[in-house]
């Protein structure tokens, strides 16, 4: 999934806006690289007609989504507005479905779990219900991101304990699936072996949602948590860190051979990230750090 740092200024300030009275103006406009003058000023323009008929057309295009069990791509969730009467390009449904992280689910998994779709629906942010981490492996969070090596991406997929925001889990790939995030899993729950009842909080991308992934979790009693549909900001934590890397790492640099990316990713992040960079939230301390003195 597209990070929220990775949209246009309009699209940030829309989320600034969603949720700047939760945690400061000021503080999300530092954290996605925009000026609170700007945010202040387009505040205070009237919204557009194009943003508001994109919000009515959303509320369709979930509607058919959710009715298909999530195994409507773009492509038919198109067709099904023609049949309605609705006028609209196809960009257009692959833009709003790309931006609320619809993407349609294989028909296999269909076959094999009649109405996994409910069960997806019905899993909750347990981060609003249990509050802050007290210690290690009580609550992890998982997200990815891209990187370009020549002119194609690779895909990054980190684990990172949320009590002192260690990464203890990391993949790369050249492909953006379930595998890719099932061995970043697989590599954290290898070096924190954690006790069953441990909180998994990801985004409801179809990479965290996939059956394979939910199996996995349901064999090593780990509690699936996801975002709040429309709520970024659930797993802010994760987007600081892929905004830290690139800016610590990669921004500047061009990367012709994956070689060299895994080496920068793994001197950044099992080295400087982990045993060395201060965090603010930690007292000032590195992950390493902080877990020590706590243990």
């Amino acid at each position: 999934m597209a990070t929220v740092s990775g949209e246009t200024t309009s699209e940030r300030f829309g989320f600034i806006q969603r949720h700047g009275q939760e945690l400061g103006v000021r503080y999300l406009c530092n954290w996605l690289g925009v000026s609170t003058r700007g945010y202040y000023a387009w505040s205070k323009r009237k919204e557009p007609r194009r943003i508001k008929e994109d919000r009515r057309l959303l509320i369709l295009i979930e509607a058919i989504y959710y009715k298909s069990s999530c195994t409507y791509g773009s492509p038919r969730v198109y067709q099904a507005l023609k049949k309605q009467g609705v006028r609209v390009g196809r960009k257009r449904v692959e833009r709003l479905m790309r931006q609320a992280g619809l993407q349609a689910r294989a028909m296999k998994y269909y076959r094999q779990l009649a109405g996994l779709h409910r069960f997806f629906m019905s899993i909750g942010n347990l981060r609003t219900e249990v509050g802050k981490p007290k210690a290690i492996n009580q609550q992890w969070v998982a997200d990815l991101t891209y990187i370009k090596v020549g002119k194609q991406w690779r895909y990054l997929a980190i684990v990172m304990d949320l009590y002192s925001r260690r990464i203890i889990g990391w993949s790369l790939s050249q492909s953006k699936n379930t595998k890719l995030t099932i061995a970043a899993l697989m590599i954290a729950i290898k070096r924190r072996r954690p006790e069953k009842g441990l909180i998994f909080h990801t985004d409801r991308g179809s990479e965290y949602r996939s059956y394979d992934v939910q199996r996995v979790l349901k064999t090593q009693g780990i509690i699936p948590s996801m975002n709040r549909t429309y709520h970024s900001v659930d797993n802010a934590e994760t987007e600081s860190f892929f905004k830290s890397l690139k800016g610590d790492v990669i921004r500047g640099k061009t990367y012709m051979d994956e070689v060299d990316l895994r080496n920068d990713l793994c001197s950044y992040i099992n080295y400087f990230y982990n045993m060395e960079r201060l965090h603010s939230s930690l007292g000032y301390r590195s992950p390493v750090e902080f877990e020590a003195m706590q243990a």
